[in-house]
């Protein structure tokens, strides 16, 4: 048996990213976001309202996504509930540390292990897309020079329940399982 609860905005899974982004002083903010995702092959999507982060994007027209983690649950909460209009050492009372890409003109936020570094492609009707320029990735998050997800630990968002989850483990192998029906 199956039931409907009408028109949610449930997707699964809604990983938790930090947009991180300089302001016109060149001070880091960071804010969380949780409607993101791949929008082509160099390209990533986030749907954003107006804040002190899309104010940064149009002075500096680069922003990096870092993906929260278990370790840093109330870190990357707090920077999602607190506004850089309010208070614009948000990220210093999160106890985060960044340091500035080598890539894009935006933080690199330390704590958080997986960060993507883009440049804006276009910001219209609230909806942010940016261009890959680099993936940086913290060693403690590698297997063989690889991202290992299980070390990654990123978490998820649950807008059933308003909860983080953690993404779980390995179920099966893209692009080979389904051979095996073939």
């Amino acid at each position: 048996m199956r039931k409907d609860f009408g028109v949610k905005t449930w997707f699964y899974p809604l990983p938790v990213v930090i947009i991180g982004t300089y302001d016109e002083n060149g001070v880091p903010n960071a804010m969380n976001a949780a409607w993101s995702g791949i929008w082509d092959y160099n390209q990533v999507y986030v749907s954003l309202s107006k804040h002190k982060t899309t104010d940064n994007l149009s002075k500096t027209h680069a922003f990096t996504i870092s993906f929260a983690d278990a370790k840093h649950v109330a870190e990357a909460d707090y920077v999602g509930v607190v506004s850089g209009n309010q208070v614009p050492n948000k990220l210093e009372i999160a106890g985060l540390h960044t340091h500035k890409s080598a890539h894009v003109n935006a933080p690199i936020i330390d704590e958080f292990p997986l960060t993507l570094e883009c440049n804006v492609v276009s910001f219209e009707d609230g909806t942010l897309v940016g261009e890959i320029v680099n993936v940086n990735a913290d060693e403690s998050v590698l297997t063989n020079g690889v991202i290992d997800v299980d070390k990654l630990q990123v978490i998820s968002f649950s807008p059933a329940d308003n909860s983080y989850r953690v993404v779980g483990k390995k179920v099966g192998s893209a692009f080979s399982d389904g051979l095996k029906l073939k």
